[in-house]
């Protein structure tokens, strides 16, 4: 799925990422929102910058995550730019916890959070880079969870002969997204 991903060209990636951006933009529940927790999408992820600038210019509350070193855990940083970010052991940029101002997002009105994915399946259930970060966040999520994922990206549930088989590889810690927007 990486090399799928990775595959794809660049003008189709652009093309699917603003579907998908459109796509999330005109969701009721993002709509709604009080707080966005959004991933900084890098190399060859689904695009997430339009979105952010959008979460901004309606007022929105936007975190991204810093991954706890030697854990599974995620925190949220609000951020207002782009810059300042620093990076960590996995090249993710994310805010520096020790400069950033902690959101506490069960304290929000209406939160979504866009989840990040090496691909998804038609029930929700998302391949990411295998640490468990994501799954970890959802279990404990009481908002709308948002994948992002383009089509060529998505995998039916049963597909006996599919490159990748979801199921196989599906954990009792795995987690599904609420909602599934793809381009």
């Amino acid at each position: 799925m990486r090399a799928l991903r990775t595959s794809l060209p660049d003008a189709g990636r652009a093309a699917a990422d603003a579907a998908i951006a459109r796509g999330v933009l005109g969701l009721s529940a993002y709509r709604a929102a009080d707080v966005v927790l959004s991933y900084l999408s890098m190399r060859d992820e689904v695009e997430t910058r339009e979105i952010i600038r959008d979460a901004w210019v309606r007022k929105k509350v936007v975190a991204l995550p810093y991954c706890v070193p030697h854990t599974c855990d995620l925190r949220w940083f609000c951020v207002e730019r782009l810059d300042g970010l620093v990076r960590n052991r996995f090249g993710v940029e994310e805010p520096d916890p020790v400069t950033a101002v902690e959101v506490d997002w069960r304290q929000a009105a209406v939160p979504v959070a866009l989840v990040p994915a090496l691909c998804i399946d038609d029930e929700g259930y998302r391949l990411g880079y295998g640490a468990g970060f994501y799954d970890r966040f959802l279990a404990d999520f009481i908002g709308v969870s948002i994948g992002l994922c383009r089509a060529a990206q998505r995998v039916k549930v049963r597909r006996a002969a599919a490159v990748i088989d979801v199921h196989a590889v599906r954990q009792s810690v795995d987690r599904p997204v609420d909602v599934v927007v793809s381009g």
